[in-house]
């Protein structure tokens, strides 16, 4: 039997604009309608920010200043053995701006919008704890779940 793999290690931004907040489908193509904060998996060699702008970049093309950690979540997909762990991080843009037409060079994630709380009542979005978070002083810590799709 093979050696489990090792958790994933990921980060994410916590980014509001007024009352919404920022949240991205990492599903290409449509694959998915699970929404989340934008953010990745890290890179040996760079620190958790330095990642998490990165990610930021890539996926909505907005330079951001990281701050402080606000929640640590972490997901498992025990049949594909998959544990993952985010550390999310609140974050503020700093340039850029939002569009339609931003290409994430991964091409992973293609559809990426601001949200309210009220607008949030009808999306599905991971983790539970996203709005709560956002909105509210953290940090906090969402147990482990299973894999959403």
């Amino acid at each position: 039997m093979p050696e489990p793999l090792p958790p994933r290690l990921a980060v994410r931004a916590i980014i509001l604009s007024g009352d919404r907040l920022l949240l991205v489908n990492a599903w290409p193509g449509g694959q998915s309608d699970l929404w989340c904060a934008p953010g990745g998996g890290v890179d040996r060699g760079a620190s958790l920010p330095e990642n998490l702008a990165r990610e930021v970049w890539e996926e909505c093309g907005l330079t951001v200043r990281v701050g402080a950690p606000c929640l640590v979540n972490e997901y498992a997909d025990p049949e594909r053995d998959f544990h993952q762990v985010e550390v999310f991080f609140r974050c503020e843009v700093v340039a850029g701006e939002l569009r339609d037409d931003w290409q994430d060079p991964e091409a992973v994630v293609d559809t990426r919008r601001w949200v309210t709380r009220e607008e949030a009542a009808g999306l599905r979005f991971k983790p539970d704890s996203l709005f709560e978070t956002a909105f509210g002083a953290g940090p906090g810590y969402d147990p482990m779940e299973p894999l959403a799709r």
